[in-house]
């Protein structure tokens, strides 16, 4: 059975972007359903994603990115072997290089690929969100990964559905590739050329950055807590 590639775009308020992005999928990958999940935008979001060739799923209240994907799987209910593209909106004509993370599925060299980014254009934070990151994934699954953050990724439905789908928050991306880990799933990362709106060294970006290092550290709390729960539970027995 051929799979069915589905690109799901959490987006809010990127009119700049999203009509960009949704060109880019639909040029590079063939027979590729876009979805774009409107989440809660106050701009012309919906309409430009419309246009340009994309379905829409609008969701009223805001979820954040996390939500929004969760409620979009639940409202599509994709096969198992359906294949999922996580594409963030503001890749605007980079999102092209998306087509490069399905290979390793299809090849069955990979259960999820995660789409490596090159150097960033802008000096922004010092590495310590990615550090943490890098390390949890490491130590918690065993993987040493390049590009810890990345939330440009692509996946069976079924690994989706065994590891319970996004965690809330900055930390999502760290937890999904962890659980998939320790649920046996092979991860690999493929280098791209994606580029997408990077925060700087101003108070904004030192404050995204805070709210993103405090997500990852809950994310690496709560799976290690759980291990020693499990291995308590084991040496009992």
């Amino acid at each position: 059975m051929t799979s069915r590639v589905i690109a799901l775009v959490p987006a809010f308020n990127e009119e700049a972007t999203i009509e960009a992005t949704v060109d880019g999928l639909i040029g590079a990958i063939d027979g590729v359903d876009v979805v774009v999940v409107d989440d809660g935008s106050r701009d012309r979001t919906a309409a430009r994603a419309t246009a340009a060739g994309a379905t829409v799923l609008a969701i009223s209240k805001n979820l954040g990115k996390g939500g929004a994907v969760n409620e979009a799987f639940r409202r599509l209910n994709p096969a198992d072997e359906d294949i999922l593209l996580f594409i963030d909106a503001d890749l605007g004509a980079t999102s092209k290089e998306a087509s490069k993370l399905i290979a390793p599925l299809i090849e069955g060299r990979a259960d999820m690929v995660i789409a490596a980014f090159g150097k960033s254009k802008k000096k922004g934070g010092f590495g310590l969100v990615k550090g943490l990151a890098r390390w949890g994934i490491k130590r918690l699954g065993g993987l040493e990964v390049k590009s810890p953050l990345s939330g440009q990724r692509a996946l069976k439905a079924g690994l989706w559905r065994a590891v319970g789908g996004l965690a809330p928050g900055y930390g999502m991306e760290t937890g999904l590739t962890i659980d998939a880990l320790r649920r046996g799933f092979k991860v690999v990362e493929v280098d791209t050329v994606m580029s997408h709106n990077e925060t700087g060294r101003d108070v904004a970006g030192f404050r995204h950055r805070g709210r993103q290092f405090v997500a990852v550290v809950m994310v690496l709390a709560k799976r290690m807590i759980g291990s020693r729960r499990s291995s308590d539970t084991t040496n009992r027995k």
